[in-house]
């Protein structure tokens, strides 16, 4: 025993020196944040502003056009200013209470009175008369604003006044972002007195970037052209719309649904609809209150923490799939490395095969716990460092992702499904001398690892349905599919039933492998066929 723990710790202590190991360290925690900010950061920084014009032939539909896109302009820069009032209102407050009283140095506004300010009915809202506004009631009630805030630009300036007064004296001055859409005039060189199809090959040039557009202060580059027909009211007949990008579609989408929003509420005036009626038809909505049944009496309402149970498994399932593919692949490559370099025999003239094999495989197990901590320790960092942006969503992770009932499992999981893999990857090493003899076992096993991949997202829409339930009682996949199923209150038969046939599975494995290993290590030249293993697993000596 004093021998198999010493061989532990030297792979571990070995292992722990690699760069590889250090980077797996790091690079876990750099990707979330990576995930976490580079999207908002591109969208910010590297989407540029969006250059169009406007051709209005009808003469009716065009400033509505311009306000529907404007108002795009106008909620990007209420995102913002909704970042902007979390990060600097005062402490203590909460995003998720719309009645909060918390006193603030800052001028006490009646919330009723705030919504007449901005141009909105208070009934429109749920507001209460005496109780002061906050910058986090604002940022609670922003998702309820109707549209014309946004289509409106007097309502919409009175709306982000209104939330930079009720921040503290001192608070640095919010810089609105760039607009995302922008109109431009046509060139100089063309007129509106031209055909639309002497318009559109001029401005060809523009819309595939050999020409820009001269603006006030620098030349532009031109993103689109939209050309509403004079009788698209009458006909229907499309609006023809020029862009190279087809991936970005946003200014083509406010155009036609704006278009085809006025042409309705035309038609009903025209058939002598009430169009107040209309709008207080459109604005029924109807709203649902999810319940559980398997929660206690007057406790059955499903909150935000209750739906994201049921999908963090799903990164539980992609973390328990790196950490045992990282960790039986360095055990591969470590016993190749040895073998080749004949370090082995060197070994095998101290410990036994068993005591090498087992003390391989407890050194890289704890190697793969201590990355394990890692992750789950950066984890929760990242997590608490982004509540204080983000509390609600993140703080409602956090209720998730640092339970026993996720932490136990994927670690029981883990080192189970570590033995098992570990056991073929140990295999592999045993019977091949270099890495390309490897690579070739190694296809059939990434086959099998991929399964896992392929079906994680699609089982906890069905955590008990028959693949779910058929693929957990197939070992190989059993601490992928059941971690997934974590969530779910599996069947008692399937929790302990697939968890007594993984152990079983990984301990039949560990003694085939143990026989392959003993035979194996000192083995030299081709790797052996299917029929030898299976004499050396039935006959070692």
């Amino acid at each position: 025993m004093n021998r198999l723990w010493r061989v532990a710790v030297r792979e571990y202590l070995e292992n722990t020196k690699t760069k590889g190991f250090w980077i797996g360290i790091i690079l876990f925690p750099v990707m979330i944040l990576v995930f976490s900010q580079v999207p908002q950061f591109l969208e910010d920084k590297a989407v540029p502003t969006r250059n169009y014009i406007l051709i209005d032939r009808s003469g009716e539909f065009g400033d509505l056009v311009r306000e529907s896109i404007e108002s795009r302009n106008r909620r990007r820069v209420l995102e913002q200013l909704m970042k902007f009032t979390q990060e600097h209102a005062p402490k203590g407050s909460d995003s998720s209470q719309l009645d909060t009283t918390t006193p603030f140095a800052i001028p006490q506004i009646d919330p009723k009175e705030a919504a007449r300010q901005i141009g909105i009915d208070p009934s429109e809202l749920p507001l209460e008369s005496g109780k002061p506004l906050s910058p986090m009631m604002i940022s609670a009630l922003v998702e309820k604003l109707p549209d014309q805030v946004f289509e409106n630009g007097e309502q919409f300036e009175a709306l982000v006044n209104l939330t930079l007064r009720l921040l503290p004296e001192g608070t640095p001055e919010f810089q609105p972002p760039r607009p995302r859409f922008r109109e431009v005039p046509l060139p100089a060189e063309i007129s509106t007195e031209q055909s639309d199809a002497e318009i559109e090959e001029a401005l060809k040039p523009y819309l595939i970037g050999d020409q820009l557009v001269q603006g006030e202060d620098d030349s532009i580059e031109l993103f689109a052209l939209i050309l509403i027909p004079s009788d698209v009211a009458t006909t229907r007949s499309g609006i023809r719309y020029w862009s190279k990008t087809l991936t970005d579609d946003a200014i083509e989408d406010t155009t036609t649904k704006t278009i085809s929003a006025e042409i309705r509420k035309r038609e009903y005036q025209k058939r002598g609809v009430d169009l107040d009626d209309v709008a207080e038809i459109q604005a029924i909505r109807v709203f649902s209150d999810t319940l559980d049944p398997k929660k206690a009496v007057g406790q059955e309402e499903v909150g935000l923490v209750d739906k994201l149970r049921q999908w963090v498994p799903v990164g539980f399932v992609y973390l328990l799939w790196i950490a045992i593919f990282s960790t039986a692949q360095m055990l591969l490559n470590n016993m190749i490395e040895e073998k080749s370099n004949r370090v082995v025999e060197v070994l095998l003239s101290s410990v036994t095969p068993g005591e090498l094999m087992s003390g391989k495989l407890l050194g890289i197990a704890l190697l793969g716990l201590t990355m394990i901590g890692a992750w789950l320790g950066s984890l929760y960092g990242i997590l608490s460092w982004k509540a204080a942006t983000e509390a609600e969503l993140i703080l409602a992770l956090l209720d998730v992702v640092i339970t026993p009932e996720m932490l136990i499992p994927f670690i029981v999981y883990f080192i189970l499904g570590y033995l098992l893999y570990a056991a073929i990857f140990a295999s592999i090493g045993a019977v091949c001398s270099t890495v390309k003899d490897a690579q070739n076992f190694m296809g059939p096993v990434m086959m099998i690892l991929m399964v896992p991949l392929i079906t994680m997202a699609f089982i906890p829409r069905d955590p008990n349905g028959t693949l779910a339930t058929v693929l957990s009682w197939i070992p190989l996949y059993t601490p992928f599919v059941m971690m997934n199923r974590a969530a779910a209150d599996p069947p008692i038969l399937d929790l302990y039933g697939t968890m007594g046939l993984l152990v079983i599975t990984a301990i039949a494995m560990l003694w085939a492998s143990g026989r392959i290993f003993r035979v194996g290590m000192l083995r030299t030249g081709q790797p052996p066929k299917i029929v030898e293993l299976i004499h050396w697993i039935r006959n070692p000596a």
